[in-house]
């Protein structure tokens, strides 16, 4: 019979002193009833400036399970996320954010998935507690990133989940620096499922995405994992040199046979300026791609490491120091 697996709860958090108490108290909870371990809770603390840090060395301290690794300054909310994964040492890896909106008492259920043989299984959010336009915003943005993606993402499926180790192993491996993880995640491939679950209201604070955040969280999901944006270029730009031929023909013509010249001062400015308002469009477009390739370029790490503390500071299972510095 297979042994119980060693499960490993990677959590990024930044400025969350309002949610930890009660996150590590209801995280424990879930641990304590789980089989086999040692389990380990390990945080990314995204360069948080308020007392996150201090309570997390404090729990880690009194509780050999919780670990942290500290980064050197906000490096983004993904960023914390594979300093997270890059530091665990679990069979499996359950992600979740800090803000209790992915509930832990949902870990039971996807380690009963696992058990069934699956290396993935991810939480499709369903009854979000956000507000209408923001639940719109999301709901937009999944299907447009499934309808112009190469691979079959999940409607509905953020970051929350769990991943097997040799998922994780993969993952390091990935050097992209604008990261977009549940997308990666689906990249790697085995046998992944999804397991609805409510989505939680945030139980602190208020949430640490901005609205830019939120953009470049979606670009990044967009264009890591797609060329469509440039086909939509392309294709415009064929209409557009399709309809300008059949307009300079029946020009032709209306100028030898019918002895008129076509008219229609504005429409041609409202042509003119539509046009270069489209060109402005896609070279902004191939420029998000050339801005993506300029930063792997430059080869710096996804993030910079200040401390470590309990758990994070064994070394013999996490990504090794020159892989770290390759990517």
């Amino acid at each position: 019979m297979k042994s119980a697996p060693r499960v490993s709860i990677a959590i990024p958090v930044f400025n969350e002193e309002e949610n930890l108490a009660e996150l590590l108290r209801r995280v424990r909870a879930v641990v304590d009833a789980l089989p086999g371990g040692p389990h380990e809770i390990l945080f990314a603390d995204d360069g948080s400036s308020d007392r996150t840090l201090e309570i997390l060395e404090a729990e880690s301290n009194g509780d050999p399970r919780v670990g942290a690794v500290s980064l050197s300054r906000n490096f983004g909310h993904q960023a914390a996320l594979t300093a997270a994964l890059d530091h665990v040492h679990g069979d499996v890896v359950v992600v979740m954010d800090g803000d209790l909106q992915d509930a832990p008492e949902t870990i039971p259920s996807l380690l009963a998935k696992y058990a069934e043989g699956f290396d993935v299984v991810y939480a499709i959010r369903v009854q979000r507690k956000e507000g209408l336009l923001l639940r719109l915003s999301y709901g937009t943005f999944y299907r447009l990133a499934a309808a112009v993606s190469s691979l079959r993402l999940p409607l509905g499926a953020g970051d929350f989940g769990l991943m097997s180790r040799r998922v994780v192993a993969e993952l390091r491996r990935t050097q992209e620096r604008h990261r977009y993880l549940r997308g990666l995640r689906t990249w790697v491939g085995f046998r992944q499922t999804g397991i609805e679950v409510e989505r939680q209201a945030r139980s602190a604070g208020s949430s640490k995405y901005s609205v830019r955040g939120l953009f470049k969280l979606a670009f990044d999901g967009i264009f890591a994992f797609s060329v469509v944006p440039i086909r939509i270029a392309m294709a415009v730009g064929l209409v557009a040199l399709v309809l300008s031929s059949l307009f300079g023909i029946y020009a032709l013509y209306a100028k030898l046979f019918l002895d008129r010249s076509p008219q229609g001062f504005t429409a041609l400015i409202l042509v003119v300026v539509f046009m270069a308002g489209v060109q402005l469009l896609f070279l902004g477009v191939i420029g998000e791609y050339i801005g993506r390739i300029y930063d792997e370029v430059k080869g710096r790490p996804v993030y910079i490491v200040a401390r470590r503390i309990g758990a994070a500071e064994e070394s013999s299972s996490s990504v090794s120091d020159a892989a770290r510095v390759q990517r």
